[in-house]
Order: structure tokens, then sequence, then C-alpha cells
């Protein structure tokens, strides 16, 4: 016969199990119901190396995202909407990051963007969060010694576009 006290102890655990796993999730986007509407200005690429594919790709990434995770907003082309975001990538350069038997073993490739949020309808945050800020957000993309940084920025484009789209979402909308 099982005692109230371990059913009392096994729903508590699920419970803290499941209320856990909601800290976790990427989908969990704090919008106060003030907001209605974002401007996502154009992320330009001011970085002293350019790969030319990579603004272009972020910026209409991030966009999507916005609209498939944050799509009560009304993305709208006027820089006066309620929330206003933009950005520049700042750095995009790649180093040694290891090596072996005295030669490259390993790459790492390093991508900044610097992003600039606004809050018309607060910009201090105190009613209608978050208040303005800029951020850098930054993310590091290793690559074999052996491969080219024309190969590699190929091959990682994607996984950049990737990464970063969520860091900057995560950056704005999730208070991570």
């Amino acid at each position: 016969m099982i005692s109230v006290n371990k059913i009392l102890s096994g729903i508590l655990v699920l419970t803290l199990g499941f209320s856990a796993c909601k800290v976790y999730s990427f989908k969990d986007v704090s919008i106060p119901p003030q907001v209605k509407s974002i401007h996502i200005g154009y992320i330009e690429n001011r970085a002293r190396l350019i790969n030319p594919q990579l603004a272009p790709q972020l910026n209409d990434k991030l966009r999507q995202k916005i609209n498939q995770q944050a799509s009560r907003l009304t993305q709208i082309q006027d820089p006066g909407a309620d929330y206003d975001v933009s950005g520049t990538i700042t750095d995009y350069n790649y180093t040694t990051s290891g090596i072996s038997n005295q030669q490259v073993a390993s790459n790492r490739l390093n991508v900044t963007v610097h992003i600039i949020f606004k809050n018309h309808l607060d910009p201090t945050g105190k009613t209608v969060a978050p208040a303005d800020f800029e951020a850098d957000v930054t993310r590091n993309f290793d690559f074999s010694g052996n491969t080219s940084i024309t190969d590699a920025e190929q091959q990682l484009l994607p996984t950049i576009v990737s990464n970063m789209t969520d860091e900057i979402f995560n950056k704005l909308f999730s208070n991570w």
C-alpha cells in the first residue's frame, strides 16, 4: 500500500519538474499587453571583415522569428513603434584557437552584433518593461584548421545566423 506522503512527494517532484522545464523554454516571450507594434531596423554590417551574406540573412531570420514567436506584435516600418530594435554587426574575425604539432589544428570565427532597444512607451521600463538598453551579443564558431575561411564561412553561415538570431531574440524578449 502506498502512503499519502509518497503520493504527495511524487506529485511535488512532478510539479517542480514541469515548472523547471518551463524556465528553460525558448518560447517564453514576455511582452507587456500594452505593446502592440515593433520596428526592426536593418542590422548593418560594419565589421572590419565583412561576409556579404550575413547581414541580409540575419535580418530576415530575426524578422521571421519575431513573426513566429512574438506574433501579436505588428511589425511596422516606422521607427516610432512601441518597441524599436536596431543594431550593427561590429565584429567578424577569425583567430587560431588550437595548435597541434606546430600546426593550426582549429580556428575560431567570432561574431558580435551590437543591439539597441528602445521602448517608446516607457523608456525607463517602470510601467512597461523592459527599459531602453544597448547590448553586445557575441558568439564563437570553431572550425578545423584544415578548412579555409571561405569554406568555413559557407559551412557555418546557417549556424551563425540561427544562433545569433536566437541570442538577439532572447536578449529582447526573454530576460535571459
